[in-house]
């Protein structure tokens, strides 16, 4: 009987110690019955450090279906971003980095960050309020990109999570950062929803007229970060008009129809079908980093316009995007090269990403025929940006 009992309790031991190692592997599995989540665990640990006299963390937000996403407060960026496939399997499918370090020093600046005060480009970096000019710091050639050298991406933000399913940053954007006018005081909240929603609203005040131009930045594979191109993946953009662009990728100021263009997405097709056509405005992007005017309806029951729509053939992942803004943003990681390595140690090849972000237009502030970006003090900027996840069955 005691060697019986010995030898239960040696099988016990085991048990416990193969649990403990299991739960310290890289990957963590959980198996039900439909569904298998398989995240690559990212150590905490990397991104506390010090930016600037401010502390760096890192956050993690979940819904009861297993969608998780992981965040930083430098730059609110998305780290890592869990869906599952239309037989359960869990894939991380933003591009990133395992380490704050890593983002730091990356030659890609904008990886999952939250842009600002403008987000897209301002002409040579000038625009002017009540007749009095102010210049920007130029950092895209003559011209002014994503808020600039210290734009919202490469700061660091307050951050609360009061639920476990949301997260809120809040800053304030001192008075001439970067050129711009006025102390802004920013609240950016993430939500998921049990809807399988990534829903992000943007807030936003000012003590002086300023302009403002808030948006995300993630970078989109629903096969998973790392899997290679996105040119087969079915884009529908909403939008039966696009903002041409000049050399340097600043809009013409004409509102152009996409019919007969490689622009028209307005019905499901794979994103690289007409990539190669030869045609000035595919030229100027090196590919697509275009503007869309994104039509009115349809809309959801919080009447957040559908902006467009996403589907991995192969996996059935399917994402909607739904905004309260005039414009779109569609980029189709025409300057990613192969070079880069992200979680995982894979490779960020050329146009294996695409980005949708929520937006006015670029260059509103010189634009008279493009929707108003001033924000004036006693108003509230309010921006909604809505990322939803479901699954398209096979047909």
């Amino acid at each position: 009987m005691k060697l019986l009992n010995l030898f239960i309790t040696g099988i016990m031991i085991l048990c416990i110690l193969s649990c403990k190692d299991n739960k310290e592997d890289q990957k963590t599995e959980d198996h039900s019955e439909d569904t298998v989540v398989s995240y690559i665990q990212i150590d905490k640990e990397k991104f506390k450090s010090e930016i600037d006299g401010k502390k760096t963390s890192f956050y993690t937000i979940s819904n009861e279906d297993g969608i998780e996403a992981s965040f930083t407060n430098y730059g609110q960026r998305l780290i890592s971003l869990w869906v599952p496939d239309r037989n359960g399997k869990f894939e991380d499918i933003v591009l990133g980095f395992s380490s704050l370090e890593e983002y730091t020093n990356a030659k890609e600046k904008y990886f999952g960050a939250t842009i600002g005060r403008y987000g897209n480009r301002i002409s040579k970096g000038k625009f002017d309020i009540d007749g009095k000019e102010y210049e920007l710091v130029t950092n895209n050639g003559e011209n002014h990109l994503h808020g600039g050298v210290k734009g919202f991406h490469n700061v660091v933000w307050d951050a609360e999570q009061p639920a476990r399913n949301k997260l809120v940053f809040t800053r304030t954007s001192p008075h001439m950062e970067e050129g711009y006018p006025g102390a802004l005081e920013v609240k950016v909240e993430y939500t998921l929803t049990d809807e399988n929603e990534l829903k992000i609203e943007y807030f936003a005040t000012t003590d002086k007229k300023t302009v403002v131009n808030l948006t995300h930045h993630s970078f989109f594979n629903l096969d998973g970060a790392g899997s290679g191109s996105i040119n087969d993946h079915l884009l529908m953009i909403n939008a039966d008009r696009f903002t041409p662009v000049e050399r340097g990728l600043i809009p013409s100021g004409e509102l152009r129809s996409v019919d007969k263009t490689p622009f028209d997405f307005t019905s499901m097709k794979p994103i690289g079908r007409d990539i190669e056509t030869e045609n000035e405005q595919l030229e100027f992007g090196q590919g697509y980093d275009h503007n869309f005017v994104l039509n009115e309806k349809p809309t959801n029951d919080e009447g957040l316009t559908l902006a467009a729509k996403v589907i991995e053939p192969d996996s059935g992942r399917k994402m909607e995007v739904y905004t309260n803004e005039p414009g779109l943003q569609f980029y189709g990681g025409n300057f990613l090269d192969g070079k880069t390595k992200g979680k995982g140690g894979e490779a960020y090849d050329y146009r294996g990403a695409f980005c949708l972000e929520t937006q006015h237009f670029p260059d509103s502030p010189n634009q008279s025929k493009f929707p108003e970006t001033l924000l004036v003090p006693g108003e509230q900027y309010h921006s909604v940006c809505v990322y939803k996840f479901g699954i398209e069955e096979q047909g």
